[in-house]
């Protein structure tokens, strides 16, 4: 690690503190409550789950999302597989599109568990089998995974399981306070395009 990016790290934690904190008081009033009402009838049981994922140091952690998906289907089931799009409700299809199922990860980065800017947090199974080992092997699981992160701004689902750890390792080498802000804008004007 650069010694610019060991001075920068306290400052990337303080960022997460703060900016996680004002994030859960402003979406628990715009946009939690309702969204665990609605979420709460139509799932018809919990609206909340967490899901077991790698995180710092491939140590596991309950990553927490909204669910999406109905309440018989397996928690732990990748976004990619066939037969998840046919058990996510129709409400959970609004949370994804919105990335609003994913504003309870500002939870995970209060506690220190996650970071705004990062390699995004895996599932230790086959289909993320090759990314975490790549993450291994060029450092990028030496810090904490992110709620959006080089990879994700740079194609997402639509660069393979390589290609993902590669640019986890191009973050890992090169991440700094400018370009965790340009990740920001860049996820931002993402979400919005999606919602569209």
């Amino acid at each position: 690690m650069k010694l610019s990016q060991k001075i920068y790290l306290p400052f990337k934690y303080l960022i997460d503190a703060i900016g996680s904190f004002v994030g859960i008081v402003v979406c628990f009033l715009l946009l939690w409550w309702w969204i665990l009402i609605v979420n709460t009838i139509v799932i018809r049981g919990n609206p909340v789950f967490a899901s077991k994922r790698v995180g710092k140091n491939n140590k596991t952690f309950k990553c927490f999302k909204f669910r999406s998906m109905r309440k018989c289907a397996n928690p732990n089931m990748a976004s990619c597989e066939p037969d998840s799009k046919d058990l996510v409700s129709k409400f959970g299809k609004f949370l994804r599109k919105t990335s609003l199922d994913e504003t309870l990860q500002l939870i995970n980065i209060l506690i220190g568990q996650m970071s705004f800017i990062g390699p995004r947090p895996l599932i230790n199974n086959s289909n993320d089998a090759v990314t975490i080992m790549i993450r291994s092997e060029n450092g990028a699981n030496l810090i904490r995974p992110g709620m959006s992160g080089y990879a994700q701004v740079h194609g997402r689902t639509k660069i393979t399981t390589k290609e993902k750890g590669d640019l986890d390792g191009y973050y890992y080498k090169n991440f700094s306070f400018l370009l965790d802000i340009k990740i920001f804008f860049q996820t931002f004007f993402g979400v919005c395009d999606k919602g569209e």
